[in-house]
């Protein structure tokens, strides 16, 4: 494949555990294991079982494991394995993958754990992976000369920075509540927005080419800079101003321009091949958060719960497990086809974040949506552990 820079990638003959072949392998892994067993114990400590001996909050531990642990672990496969190709560079490998490996697991241990740490220490041994991982992405890009993806550092600066108010605020700081959460989760959503509006209509338009169609996706245009531009301004007074009338009607704008852009990129045609449609509906998300959140602010009868979700448990989760999906086929050397298994991991997680942005809206079965959301969402992602991590863990297969 062709370097975004120009260049081809190189690779080394790998004679070690495949799981250290490559970033996407022992990441994606991990951040399905994760996502499952970490929203399990936050369903268990919600219906008044163990609570382990933390000095965060438990909605903010919760909320920093599903940004920092989960999705962090998702964006460090996805970065580690994409920048070979823009930089022609041999991919990390081994000992250094290994290493980042476990300065990732260290955090996720540390964090439960943290009443009898010591809030410095926990977050000493948390923040170490972002702050490596930040490194060794900036070394790459540079020694690559691969200056258009460098803005991509500057996403990665400002999730530590994410991750580091998130410590202070949990350890007294004077800072607004909620900031580090809500720069991170904004964040997130930007960088769907971002890197969705390469891969969506680019797959999409593959797709529907070969299959003989004429109509495709619209190519980049005003719509999706109006989108972007938007987007990045509500996720901006989002951080600052979680409540301010501004950004009621600045997000509402945003969805308007979000859905406009993805029913350009032609997804009601994707029917038949669910590797393609699950990306359509999981960037559905990010207009509906917008809108939900517009409204929260205008009516009390939207709560912001239900915006935070579908952004987070929707667009975040229903992405990460498409694009790991599509992913761990084409760099395993399997076809790209959508099993049953897979497909029902899509409607588990599809399930998941509908089930839990309703329980926003229904007071009176929060718990019972809460707990039938909880295991939509660990089925889905164990389920990718179990039936991906096979492919995961073995070598690529032979044409």
């Amino acid at each position: 494949m062709k370097a975004a820079s120009g260049g081809i990638p190189r690779y080394r003959k790998w004679k070690g555990p495949a799981i250290l072949e490559q970033g996407f392998r022992p990441f994606f892994l991990l951040a399905g294991l994760h996502a499952a067993l970490a929203l399990a114990l936050w369903i268990h400590v919600l219906a008044g079982g163990w609570t382990p001996p933390m000095h965060f909050p438990l909605p903010g531990w919760h909320a920093h494991e599903m940004i920092h642990g989960f999705a962090m672990a998702a964006v460090a496969g996805f970065m580690l394995t994409a920048i070979p190709n823009w930089t022609g560079r041999m991919p990390l490998q081994g000992l250094p993958l290994l290493v980042l490996v476990l300065l990732w697991g260290a955090g996720r241990i540390a964090m439960p754990f943290s009443a009898l740490t010591g809030a410095g220490v926990a977050a000493a041994v948390d923040l170490a992976f972002p702050l490596v991982f930040l490194a060794v992405v900036a070394r790459e890009i540079v020694a690559g000369r691969n200056w258009r993806n460098l803005p991509m550092t500057g996403a990665l600066t400002l999730l530590l920075a994410s991750n580091a108010l998130m410590h202070a605020e949990a350890a007294g700081a004077a800072i607004p509540p909620g900031t580090g959460a809500r720069l991170g989760l904004g964040l997130l959503v930007l960088l769907i927005s971002l890197v969705g509006g390469r891969i969506v209509p680019s797959f999409t338009r593959n797709w529907l080419a070969k299959r003989g169609e004429t109509k495709l996706p619209a190519s980049f245009g005003w719509t999706d800079r109006i989108a972007l531009g938007a987007t990045a301004a509500a996720i901006a007074v989002f951080v600052v101003a979680p409540e301010s009338a501004l950004l009621a009607w600045i997000a509402l704008a945003a969805a308007l321009a979000q859905a406009a852009r993805l029913v350009r990129w032609r997804g009601a045609a994707t029917g038949a091949e669910p590797l393609v449609a699950i990306l359509h509906l999981g960037y559905a998300f990010i207009p509906l958060g917008l809108a939900l959140l517009g409204f929260s602010i205008l009516t009390s009868a939207v709560p912001q719960a239900a915006a935070l979700h579908a952004f987070g448990a929707g667009a975040v989760g229903t992405m990460i497990l498409a694009v790991m999906t599509r992913a761990t086929l084409g760099h395993t050397g399997r076809a790209l086809r959508a099993d049953r298994a897979t497909v029902a991991l899509y409607a588990a997680i599809i399930l998941a974040a509908l089930t839990r942005i309703a329980a926003a809206f229904l007071p009176g079965m929060t718990m019972t949506l809460l707990v039938l959301s909880g295991a939509l969402w660990f089925a889905g992602f164990l389920g990718f552990a179990l039936v991906y991590g096979r492919y995961l863990a073995r070598p690529r297969a032979k044409a």
